[in-house]
């Protein structure tokens, strides 16, 4: 891994054309790179890397693996303000066909003056590695088959212990070039083979015109009858994935204090969401309290209670980690041990301006128990600064001046709703009342600060779920919503909630929220069951 003194000095000096030429992929939301990255484009990167095999400049780089591709993605997204990543294989195969059912993009056979050595030779023979000696598939792609494998982001299964690589390489035969054939690697493995080209997230601008969706439930009942699924389904936790995609995850139970418990994800993609599936389960222990964390690098976080019986109130502290978008986790890892309190994860962790991990969880089983804040100082490192947020369930954020800000369930202050402020991450804290009706029983609010600076606060009140926007730091809240459109729906708000009616005057009545906001600037809110999507403009308007 690079030392972040010459990361600086590459952010300083990367010139604007080491981002690789990308095409459009019809049908898609993505562009891929027309040719793999090249010696000279990965040197920017790595200016220590050593050409082996592939010498020239335009050849394509080899002796990389996936761990090194991946960190070529994050840092070409860090250098140019765009989101690149290495392709899902279905991707690639999408793109390497252009549309073709043969066994090449060039029919049933692939051209001979196009093979590179293509017999299973002892000796490998020295070919050029030269991208875009040929001419391109239809859709403008170089080299999709027999130059070098490429790495793809996907998992060879669920084990993660190796990754999908595509396209067939020099020096193989040339069956192995076709556009169907799937080949895995060992994600440390450096090969002469095999390099790597990237993708681009094309996010669409949907930050300027007012925008709300039609309400849709997230939580579909499995497909796979072995997948567990309970009568009670409850508290979410939601991000965004490198993918494009949302992750939701969520609790499913005959009993809050049951060790039956299982959390289960779905994913949404292109407008809809997969039917549920198991996300995470430690077998006969309760599992209460997830939250999912996308850091900037492009990783994802998973935080969960493990209980050490079937109740709910001790509990340690377990963390996983994605590299690939939420497609495969590492093994859990105890970052807090003790089953104790102040380990009920809380959705909706943030990282700091200095890098630091903020992570709410309820200090007690009580309702007028508090948050506890721990602070992550890598993603296997937390510690417990044991002063308490008014009210459990809380949500937090980073105000300008580096103080925090929480609001809370509970610990109610003049009869409204209690506001935290904290100095020195969070030990210690002043309380407040704030200009908000306090919540109950089966209500949890979202306290966030949102992309374009705003915060943002979504909770209930008289007339049901409201947003409200602070453009001051939170002295002020001008603008206060219902969240709906006016239309009438009867909406099924599952867990606590029930079914209720949305209407011009009426919003949800309860649910535990969690949130995400895309980088299109979709502002996408769960309730217990309901997925609600609206942008900035909306709620200003």
């Amino acid at each position: 891994m690079m030392s972040l003194t010459i990361i600086s000095l590459l952010l300083a000096l990367t010139p604007a054309d080491t981002i690789p030429t990308m095409v459009d992929i019809p049908g898609t939301r993505i562009r891929m790179s027309a040719t793999e990255i090249t010696n000279a484009q990965y040197e920017v990167f790595d200016p220590f890397s050593k050409r082996t095999f592939s010498t020239g400049d335009n050849d394509a780089v080899t002796m990389v693996s996936w761990y090194d591709a991946m960190e070529y993605c994050h840092w070409l997204s860090q250098v140019s303000g765009r989101r690149f990543r290495l392709p899902l294989e279905d991707e690639w195969e999408l793109a390497c066909r252009a549309s073709t059912t043969t066994a090449y993009n060039t029919g049933d056979t692939f051209p001979e003056n196009q093979w590179k050595a293509q017999r299973n030779n002892r000796v490998k023979d020295t070919v050029s590695l030269l991208v875009a000696q040929f001419a391109p598939n239809v859709w403008g792609l170089y080299d999709m088959h027999g130059n070098v494998e490429e790495w793809c982001l996907d998992p060879w299964d669920a084990s993660a212990d190796f990754r999908v690589t595509r396209g067939g390489s020099h020096n193989t035969e040339v069956r192995y070039l076709r556009s169907d054939v799937r080949s895995a690697a060992i994600p440390t493995d450096r090969s002469v083979l095999r390099g790597f080209r990237v993708v681009e997230e094309v996010v669409p601008d949907m930050t300027q015109e007012p925008f709300f969706a039609e309400p849709q439930p997230y939580i579909i009942p499995p497909v796979d009858t072995q997948t567990p699924f309970y009568s009670h389904n409850h508290q979410p936790a939601v991000t965004y994935t490198t993918n494009g995609d949302l992750l939701a995850i969520w609790f499913s139970t005959e009993s809050e204090a049951g060790r039956e418990m299982v959390v289960l994800q779905s994913l949404y993609h292109d407008g809809a969401w997969s039917p549920a599936s198991l996300f995470f389960k430690v077998p006969e222990r309760n599992m209460t309290g997830s939250a999912l964390l996308t850091m900037p690098d492009g990783s994802m976080l998973h935080f969960n209670g493990v209980g050490d019986a079937g109740e709910w109130r001790d509990l340690a502290l377990c963390v996983r980690k994605s590299l690939d978008g939420g497609l495969s986790w590492s093994h859990p890892y105890l970052a807090k041990p003790s089953h104790d309190v102040h380990h009920q994860v809380i959705a909706g962790p943030i990282v700091t301006n200095n890098g630091d991990i903020l992570l709410c969880c309820d200090a007690g089983p009580g309702g007028e128990d508090g948050t506890a804040l721990l602070v992550g100082f890598s993603d296997t490192y937390f510690e417990d600064l044991r002063g308490t947020i008014a009210g459990i369930h809380a949500g937090i954020v980073e105000l300008r001046d580096g103080s925090l800000m929480a609001l809370g369930r509970g610990n109610s202050i003049d009869g409204r709703m209690p506001c935290s402020r904290g100095l020195g991450m969070g030990k210690e804290w002043t309380y407040s009342a704030s200009p908000f009706p306090p919540i109950g029983s089966g209500q949890r609010l979202v306290f966030r600060r949102l992309q374009e600076g705003p915060l943002m606060l979504c909770s209930f009140g008289e007339q049901g779920l409201f947003v409200a926007l602070s453009y001051d730091e939170g002295e002020t809240w001008p603008v206060r919503k219902l969240l709906t459109d006016g239309k009438t729906r009867t909406l099924d708000g599952g867990a606590w909630t029930g079914t209720f009616t949305l209407d011009a005057d009426h919003a949800e009545p309860a649910g535990y929220l969690a949130c995400t906001q895309t980088p299109d600037g979709i502002i996408h809110l769960l309730s217990s069951r309901v997925h609600y999507r609206f942008n900035l403009k909306w709620v200003e308007m």
